[in-house]
């Protein structure tokens, strides 16, 4: 997430400049072909304006479908962070009384969750964009704390040996804390620590957690339909290539009678790249939003959340080691 105004004109120029490279090509090739006198591989300008209107339809609808994905990814981590606090009091309240090492053990068990999860999250797929080197040179920038970390590292500040070498056997992790924590509360109502209220009121934050684990993991699991994304490449694609095209005779003819003639054909090459750019921008911009928890600058800090969430619980239980909230590094935080 970056956390502040906004990015700055040389950010965006610089994460572009690959691309720029290549549009300014594929701008300056036909207007120093037509200038050769090859005159006919102009086109009319009006087909590739009307292409143009369908590449900003679809480019608007897929940076709009990348939206709503990231803003789900956070109102799912917004009720992870409401719930964590709630789960944390109903089970110091329920519990401290009778099995305060009980409630210290799930508290730590949770921040597993919290862990387990994120690193889930930001596992590599397919179709993320983090392995292109537009990406990966920007991440240079910024700090992902589960590239600089191993889960089994993590996990050891929570769980006990015993627990850490069972979880590490399954292959959800996160699913498998949370089994753990519903196993240790049945134990705990069948024991009569809680009562029947209580057992209802903390089962159902569980369910919860699960439900908003599975939201979080169809994110990440289902990528931006590839028809949609393919589609919206291809035009675009196109687009890109015929704007040189269809705007070269119009900058030549701009110059006629003056004392630019036969210049203004270059202003093709400056104008051809800005409208290129300004689309190319556009669909990046989505890109760099439809998978929002791979690890790229706009993502939802999930690291960010679970950690704010354990410091709040550790300060239900009056700890005074909290550990230190995690800040931004060039204005970007995970």
């Amino acid at each position: 997430m970056h956390s502040g105004k906004r990015f700055s004109p040389i950010e965006f120029i610089m994460w572009t400049r690959r691309s720029l490279y290549i549009l300014f090509i594929l701008s300056a090739v036909p207007t120093v072909i037509y200038y050769l006198g090859f005159t006919f591989i102009s086109f009319p300008w009006q087909p590739i304006a009307i292409m143009g209107t369908a590449v900003a339809f679809i480019v608007g609808f897929k940076n709009n479908a990348s939206y709503s994905r990231l803003w789900e990814a956070r109102q799912i981590y917004g009720a992870i962070i409401n719930d964590s606090r709630s789960f944390g009091y109903i089970l110091r309240d329920s519990l401290s009384e009778k099995n305060s090492g009980k409630v210290k053990m799930m508290f730590n068990r949770h921040y597993a969750w919290l862990t387990a999860l994120r690193f889930q999250l930001r596992e590599s797929r397919n179709w993320e964009n983090m392995g292109t080197e537009q990406f990966k040179e920007y991440a240079e920038k910024y700090d992902i704390p589960e590239k600089l970390s191993t889960l089994d590292a993590d996990l050891k500040n929570y769980l006990s040996a015993e627990e850490l070498q069972y979880i590490l056997s399954k292959k959800n992790r996160a699913t498998q804390l949370m089994a753990l924590q519903s196993k240790d509360l049945s134990e705990a109502y069948a024991k009569g620590e809680i009562n029947d209220f209580q057992w209802s009121q903390i089962n159902q934050q569980l369910v919860k957690f699960t439900d908003n684990q599975g939201k979080a993991e169809r994110i990440k699991n289902f990528p931006y339909p590839r028809n949609f994304s393919s589609i919206t490449t291809y035009l675009l694609m196109l687009f890109i290539i015929f704007v040189p095209f269809g705007l070269i005779k119009e900058f030549d003819k701009m110059g006629e009678g003056t004392l630019l003639a036969n210049y203004t054909l270059w202003f093709n090459i400056p104008f051809s790249l800005l409208v290129t750019w300004c689309f190319h921008t556009l669909d990046s911009v989505g890109e760099a939003s439809v998978n929002p928890f791979e690890g790229s600058p706009n993502d939802v800090p999930i690291t960010q959340i679970s950690r704010t969430i354990e410091i709040d619980m550790r300060d239900m239980l009056d700890e005074a080691d909290l550990p230190p909230a995690i800040s931004p590094k060039n204005n970007i935080v995970l």
